[in-house]
């Protein structure tokens, strides 16, 4: 194993651990704009397990999930925002 290897798989391990931080968050978030910050970095630190683990096992197609992964997290937070936004207003 080399010291590449070796970084990379800290990284993953460090980005698991940050991964877990966000779903506690996400399930005690006080109120929803909080909840909705810990969706968007879930997904951020999927893509970027995703993309450690491709390069990690040299597999360039799993590099097309990290792209759908980041458009759906993407999206789910703007859909989030737009919710949070009419709500606002109706109040």
């Amino acid at each position: 194993m080399s010291f590449f290897d070796s970084g990379l798989q800290v990284l993953i391990i460090l980005l698991s651990i940050s991964l877990a931080l966000c779903f506690i968050r996400l399930y005690r978030g006080p109120d929803i704009p909080n909840r909705t910050v810990a969706f968007d970095l879930i997904a951020i630190h999927a893509v970027a397990i995703i993309a450690l683990f491709a390069i990690q096992q040299r597999a360039a197609p799993l590099l097309d999930i990290t792209i759908i992964t980041g458009v759906l997290g993407f999206l789910g937070t703007v859909m989030m925002a737009r919710y949070l936004e009419h709500s606002h207003r109706k109040k």
